[in-house]
């Protein structure tokens, strides 16, 4: 491979793995901080809980995806693969304790069947909610949802046959248009309320966590949502490889993320009535029909990539 040819395979390795490793953790934007303030358990909106909540959702993605997937887990990779099967075979060939090969093969096992289980059920549940996404544009869809959620499945899977290659380069310039918008969206709220970013500081959430316990155990139950999807870095890494991976993660999609959630932060600080829908209330008025449209391609593809790789 020639130098001139390195850097397009690149782009077009970290393109393709934006449009399919990246595609849960990307949308979650559309429910994570709505279900925390605004749930099953609401959290009252007020600035505090607010720069708490944020600071445990920034912590979480640190901790969580960059450091435990990112930098430590995608070490362990099976001559370049990754997965609970590939993280299987590497353990036991560690170990010469056969009740402990066993106990580890038995993990492994039941860590594939959720994987899978997972990818079965998400592709229907997904597509369906996106789909119904359209019934903001005009309710005369509604008639509409279920066929075109059908049709959409069947499209998908049909193209998935032809391997992820295909299916990363076609979304993957969907994907990243979607966290350009998430970034925009987010740099022009926050540029409202500043303060927000104070939410970086760690001390946010201690102090959220010890002032009330109650709230904030309701709390970390919907702010887990922000990492639902990290696993996949890990899980994909034989399809793309660690450093393109690693390189659209800290190069586009964790800043898009983190200036989204902060968006929304500072959205709830000048008007906790946007509890309701942070995310669509940071758009102008103008903007919502695209959107919302642009929300529910990410959301499609982002329920059919965990399918195209199990």
């Amino acid at each position: 491979m020639s130098t001139t040819d390195s850097p397009r395979k690149l782009g077009g390795l970290v393109i393709g793995a934006i449009g399919v490793v990246f595609g849960d953790i990307g949308t979650s934007p559309l429910y994570a901080l709505k279900e925390t303030f605004a749930g099953h358990h609401p959290i009252p909106v007020t600035d505090a809980a607010v720069l708490g909540v944020l600071s445990l959702i920034f912590w979480t993605i640190m901790i969580l995806v960059s450091l435990k997937y990112v930098i430590i887990i995608m070490r362990a990779d099976n001559r370049g693969e990754g997965g609970s099967l590939a993280l299987l075979a590497l353990v036991t060939g560690m170990t010469n304790n056969s009740r402990l090969s066993h106990l580890v093969a038995l993990l492994g096992v039941f860590a594939a069947a959720l994987f899978y289980g997972d990818s079965m059920i998400t592709p229907a549940i997904s597509v369906l909610s996106a789909v119904e996404g359209l019934e903001v544009v005009t309710p005369r869809f509604a008639g509409f949802v279920l066929p075109i959620t059908i049709a959409v499945l069947t499209a998908l899977f049909a193209i998935q046959k032809r391997g992820t290659g295909l299916v990363g380069m076609l979304f993957g310039p969907v994907m990243c248009t979607w966290f350009g918008v998430l970034a925009v969206l987010g740099v022009l709220s926050i540029a409202q309320r500043p303060e927000v970013m104070a939410a970086l500081n760690p001390v946010y959430a201690a102090q959220f966590l010890a002032a009330h316990p109650w709230l904030s155990f309701l709390a970390l139950g919907a702010v887990v949502l922000a990492v639902t999807g990290g696993e996949a870095l890990y899980t994909d890494m034989g399809h793309f490889g660690k450093f393109p991976i690693r390189l659209a993660w800290f190069g586009l999609i964790l800043p898009a993320l983190v200036i989204n959630y902060f968006g929304q932060g500072a959205l709830l600080l000048a008007d906790p009535a946007a509890v309701q829908n942070p995310f669509y209330l940071l758009a102008p008025t103008w903007a919502l029909i695209p959107l919302v449209v642009l929300a529910t391609l990410a959301t499609v593809i982002a329920s059919q990539a965990g399918a195209a790789l199990t």
